[in-house]
């Protein structure tokens, strides 16, 4: 089963992300030391999940406060940095969805579209344009048509976090159900300064796996 992990600081660590992006998790702790960041690559919720399942990670592809739309914290322009849209473009141009077989997308995002606020804008289900891109509805929106066309046969779960705004949570279950695509919506997650803890990574693991052995 080759996996595609696509995230936030959440799903990062420290030599498993694409080079350049910025991480949380590090097996020292971050510089700054912030919270929670101080965890053994073992216990991220995807190391766990991929040792247990034995599947095969393609890539990671997820950076640390990255929100899905184009407005991150106190408004800073993401749309041509770490917003996912971005890096989906980025990997679209480099042929990236062509060269490699992907048959699980593990998406967990819209957490910091929730926290920084990002504006949610208007709900739109198509002609989608560039500006829309920078509000968090049209924006989650045109991921999730993206990549059910770019991926037709691939199996796509969207986490969603718990603690996030409820017309964010909604906007996503509408929209996935919309697109056939599953939710897995997480709960009780322990965290220490918005991040998860051992525990709460532990929590994340067990909740995607016990969805997952469902299906």
């Amino acid at each position: 089963m080759n996996l595609m992990i696509f995230g936030d600081s959440y799903s990062t660590y420290e030599g498993y992300i694409p080079e350049g992006y910025g991480t949380y998790y590090c097996k020292n702790g971050r510089e700054d030391g912030a919270p929670a960041s101080k965890i053994d690559f073992e216990n991220t919720w995807w190391a766990k999940l991929i040792a247990d399942k034995g599947y095969n990670l393609v890539v990671n592809d997820s950076w640390t406060g990255a929100t899905i739309c184009y407005t991150g914290y106190d408004g800073a322009d993401c749309s041509q940095t770490k917003s996912f849209i971005r890096r989906y473009h980025n990997m679209l141009s480099s042929g990236f969805f062509e060269k490699n077989q992907i048959d699980m997308l593990l998406l967990f995002g819209a957490t910091n579209d929730s926290w920084a606020n990002s504006p949610l804008g208007e709900v739109k289900t198509e002609n989608i344009l560039r500006d829309d891109l920078y509000f968090v509805f049209p924006a989650i929106t045109y991921l999730l048509q993206e990549l059910k066309r770019v991926l037709p046969q691939t199996k796509i779960y969207f986490i969603i976090n718990d603690e996030l705004k409820d017309e964010i949570v909604s906007h996503i279950k509408s929209e996935t159900k919309r697109f056939g695509l599953e939710t897995i919506e997480l709960s009780g997650v322990e965290k220490e300064g918005g991040h998860p803890t051992v525990e709460g990574m532990d929590t994340i693991y067990r909740q995607v796996k016990n969805f997952l052995e469902k299906e």
